[in-house]
Formats: C-alpha cells, sequence, structure tokens
C-alpha cells in the first residue's frame, strides 16, 4: 500500500474536469486500485472525507487508464481494505494531548 500526495485532474463521462488528490494506492489479486479525494471537499464533523475507488485497466489504446469498479463484490472487498487502512492512519490520541 502507498500513500502519498499526489494531485490529478480527472475527467467523468461527459468531459467535466475535476482535481482528485490520490490518498492510496494497492494492488489486490493483481490488479492495482487507487483511492481518491476532491481536492475542494469539505470533512465531516470526526475529520473523515469521501473518497473515490478506481481501478487500473489497459484501455483500447494499449495506455493505462482508471475505471470505476463495477462488480459490487470487487469494489466491497478494496472499499474495506482501503477504510480499514485509512483508519489505522488515524491518531485518535492527538486531540488528547
Amino acid at each position: 500500500m502507498e500513500l502519498g500526495e499526489e494531485y490529478y485532474t480527472l475527467t467523468d463521462e461527459e468531459g467535466n474536469e475535476y482535481q482528485f488528490e490520490m490518498i492510496g494506492r494497492c494492488e489486490r489479486n493483481g490488479i492495482v486500485y487507487y483511492a481518491f479525494t476532491p481536492v475542494e471537499q469539505e470533512t465531516d464533523d470526526d475529520g473523515f472525507c469521501e473518497y473515490t475507488i478506481l481501478k487500473e485497466v489497459v484501455g483500447e489504446d494499449g495506455e493505462n487508464e482508471w475505471v470505476s469498479i463495477e462488480d459490487d463484490d470487487e469494489f466491497d472487498d478494496v472499499a474495506d481494505y482501503f477504510d480499514d487502512l485509512f483508519s489505522q492512519e488515524i491518531d485518535y490520541d492527538a486531540d488528547n494531548k
């Protein structure tokens, strides 16, 4: 698993562009997955923000691209993995010092 601050402009199916920060990368069952959060997103009361998971595939042009996960079981598996990983990154004692 890699965590880092890398920023990307992602384009949706309608051609709209959005800025995202890549907050995680992992490989599961030979497939690479990425977790992204919108740059302009606010956190909730607990300091959390929602994130999007995309998987890396080889496109028709032979280049790697990121796509949505269509299979519910595959998505749930990867989302659980990222959720567990991100919850480990939180220092719950930091507010108590």
